[in-house]
């Protein structure tokens, strides 16, 4: 048996809860990863988990050995990543999480550089619209918009994600002429809405009056938005804005393509939406690698652009 493999798979296991979730990472099965855990207890002659057909517990000799065998397996780790360093590689896997439209219009063809200049660095680039536990899912690093809520995590905040109220020609040209230039948040009131329900603030639209606003610059307004059609998914946010179902209360960066080619439009210019902080945030509990620094530090030098 290979004691550093063991120990490291059992660390897991421990992390994610699941045989099945290390066997998937590992690209292995859940019978092999259960038998290296095994032939670890072996080893040490104690019985580190408590298993059960619905969930697994470490036991008492567990979480003794649990604390060590993750230190131990983070300085390993780290040694290995300082040596590289000192050579200029990097290797091996970088398991990297972001919301679904962000990770394919921005983080995917940065993902695409990194790699060309790391061949040896290999990417599993995991995309979800929704929350998702960075340490269950063996996640990396992963990019978040919207401010933060768990202090567990280690962030760095490296952007800001400017939103408007965008909407479609299509969409625009089927309105009577009189509701096509709303002037305030409270004129959107008359449009059919698209819904982004995983939006932490719900469906509350929020505006501050700029320059040349018919109010007071400053003045704050929130609307609670209406339509018939909401998701939980920006790509579907996205498509329904280009087909016309409604307008869009969207990050820039969803419709920056069709913005710019006119294809979609800005709805109250003087009405500035709050911009969203993105930070790049890594689990507490694990030491940062050599490669999850370089790409770190990759994203933000291109986002910073």
């Amino acid at each position: 048996m290979d004691r550093l493999t063991a120990m490291q798979t059992f660390v897991r296991v421990v992390e994610s809860g699941s045989f099945t979730a290390v066997a998937r990472e590992m690209h292995s099965t859940q019978s092999a990863v259960s038998k290296q855990v095994a032939a670890l207890e072996r080893q040490l002659g104690a019985r580190l988990l408590s298993r059960s057909t619905r969930s697994l517990a470490l036991t008492e000799e567990g979480e003794r050995y649990f604390e060590q065998a993750r230190r131990l397996v983070a300085e390993i780790a780290e040694a290995e990543a300082s040596l590289r360093r000192g050579e200029q590689q990097l290797t091996g896997w970088l398991r990297v999480a972001a919301s679904v439209g962000f990770g394919r219009l921005r983080v995917l063809p940065l993902v695409q550089q990194f790699m060309a200049q790391h061949p040896g660095v290999r990417i599993d680039l995991r995309l979800h619209d929704g929350f998702i536990d960075l340490v269950e899912h063996g996640i990396d690093l992963a990019v978040r918009i919207g401010e933060l809520a768990d202090s567990s995590l280690v962030a760095r905040r490296v952007a800001t994600s400017r939103r408007a109220v965008l909407v479609s020609r299509r969409y625009l040209q089927s309105l009577p002429r009189a509701l096509r230039t709303p002037r305030t948040p409270e004129d959107l009131q008359q449009l059919d809405c698209i819904v982004y329900t995983e939006l932490a603030t719900g469906n509350a639209w929020r505006f501050i009056a700029g320059p040349g606003a018919p109010v007071a610059a400053g003045t704050e307004v929130t609307l609670r938005a209406q339509g018939s059609f909401q998701t939980n998914s920006t790509e579907a946010v996205r498509a329904a804005v280009l087909a016309g179902m409604g307008i869009g209360y969207v990050p820039t960066w969803l419709l920056a393509e069709e913005l710019a080619t006119g294809e979609v439009r800005q709805l109250l210019p003087h009405w500035a939406a709050p911009a969203l902080p993105l930070h790049l945030v890594s689990p507490a509990q694990r030491r940062q690698s050599a490669k999850v620094r370089a790409f770190s530090d990759h994203l933000a030098a291109a986002w910073a652009e």
